[in-house]
């Protein structure tokens, strides 16, 4: 496939889609792109991936730089898994955005390029930054002296699901916590539910608070 078929098939792509050369240049923009980030591919197209983004990741480190690690692991041939990045659109708004990478190589020149797909995810970093905001509320209101009064006495949890319930008291999203115990969203979802009925909870949120009381986490 040429380079010019990849970039008219991109075109059509719901992800917002731009590619990048092994220099980091911008080397194709589609519309998608254009829509989420807001810049028109005339304004990107040959300009440094690295200047126009200023990504940082959920650490807050700074990723887009002029020796990026995404082109040094696709120049060693190792595996790029996917990953989310915090970005800077035209508007001036920071934006986050998951990013999966493709490696294209033209058998014909040669040339390799890096096929960036982006999907805008600010809403859900938004709803979990509210979850560690409300979560490190609860453990101050549970560390406030005063007369609790004793619970009423519930089943007792399992090992796991006070595990599960601990990652989830200190922010954890439930997609990490399911990744640290290597465990499926499903059965997260199953041992979640077990932890409500036993503490007469209804949600997680509610499950985390009521199991940090009862000091059982």
């Amino acid at each position: 496939m040429l380079e010019a078929e990849l970039f008219s098939l991109l075109e059509d792509t719901a992800d917002a889609a731009f590619t990048v050369n092994e220099q980091g240049s911008i080397c194709s923009w589609n519309r998608a792109a254009e829509k989420l980030f807001g810049y028109a591919p005339a304004h990107v197209l040959h300009k440094s991936c690295a200047d126009l983004f200023q990504g940082r990741g959920n650490l807050g480190n700074l990723v887009c730089t002029h020796n990026c690690s995404v082109l040094e692991c696709s120049a060693a041939h190792r595996e790029i898994s996917n990953y989310d990045l915090e970005v800077q659109s035209r508007s001036g708004q920071r934006i986050w955005v998951n990013i999966s990478i493709l490696v294209f190589e033209d058998r014909r020149t040669k040339h390799g390029l890096l096929v960036h797909l982006c999907r805008d995810i600010t809403g859900r970093k938004k709803n979990e930054e509210l979850t560690q905001q409300f979560v490190a509320l609860a453990k101050q209101l549970v560390a406030l002296p005063g007369e609790q009064g004793m619970p009423t006495p519930v089943s007792s949890l399992t090992p796991q699901e006070k595990r599960v319930l601990r990652l989830l008291s200190e922010g954890k999203t439930p997609a990490q916590v399911a990744r640290t115990l290597q465990i499926t969203a499903r059965t997260l979802r199953n041992h979640v539910h077990h932890a409500n009925q036993k503490l007469g909870t209804r949600s997680r949120l509610e499950a985390v608070i009521h199991a940090v009381r009862r000091e059982l986490i």
